[in-house]
């Protein structure tokens, strides 16, 4: 329901414009694919030199990996919704983003089964560990900044590539166990160390590159 109430944004920003600026070949949509998954933009061009776009992207990618020692089934859930504006060079297609996105992107990891487990330097068995579950958020607002290049053709349907970063900021992981010893303070020490290396491996991603290639129609 959290999705559907965002996604729908994207297409009241297309019914709320006025009857005159879609006569005026000012406001176009597109789809766009990209390092943050798939997504629809709205775009809306007031003047040559600036325009507003508005939109989302969604994509789940799932694999299995070592992390911090231990094998976990991951999944990466990228939901993102944003508004930014974007200032054009004149009689360039090079254009310059400043913006802000809606971040529910979500790394989510389950431990695959195993005989023992290495938990901050101690090994435990199946039985005491049972399953680890560990959730990646970052801060629900992130600035973006970024530039791109557009490519139209008779004023009426273009390609554009565009790169940037979206400056997550600090992850916040949890990583919780079923086993006999979830509640044992000893154990507990060593699955807080366990979180710290997660932490530190996911780390690198406060700062998400953005990279998109986009196909746009203009009313």
């Amino acid at each position: 329901m959290h999705t559907i109430r965002k996604s729908a944004l994207v297409f009241l920003f297309v019914c709320a414009l006025p009857t005159n600026i879609l006569a005026d070949n000012n406001f176009g949509v597109g789809v766009k694919a990209g390092s943050l998954g798939l997504g629809l933009e709205g775009i809306w061009r007031p003047i040559p030199m600036f325009d507003f776009r508005l939109g989302g992207n969604k994509y789940d990618h799932d694999d299995t990996k070592s992390r911090a020692g231990i094998a976990y089934d991951g999944s990466l859930n990228l939901e993102t919704f944003y508004a930014t504006v974007n200032f054009h060079i004149p009689l360039m297609p090079l254009h310059f983003s400043v913006g802000a996105y809606s971040n529910g992107n979500e790394l989510n990891l389950t431990s695959e089964d195993a005989p023992d487990f290495d938990i901050g330097g101690i090994t435990y068995s199946a039985e005491e560990v049972g399953v680890l579950s560990s959730k990646t958020k970052w801060g629900g607002m992130a600035p973006y900044v970024g530039a791109g290049f557009d490519f139209d053709l008779f004023n009426k349907v273009g390609v554009s590539l565009d790169f940037g970063v979206l400056l997550h900021g600090e992850p916040k992981v949890t990583l919780i166990s079923t086993g006999s010893l979830s509640d044992n303070a000893l154990f507990l020490t060593a699955l807080e160390i366990e979180r710290e290396e997660l932490e530190d491996k996911v780390d690198k991603l406060k700062v998400y590159p953005v990279v998109s290639l986009g196909f746009k129609f203009n009313f």
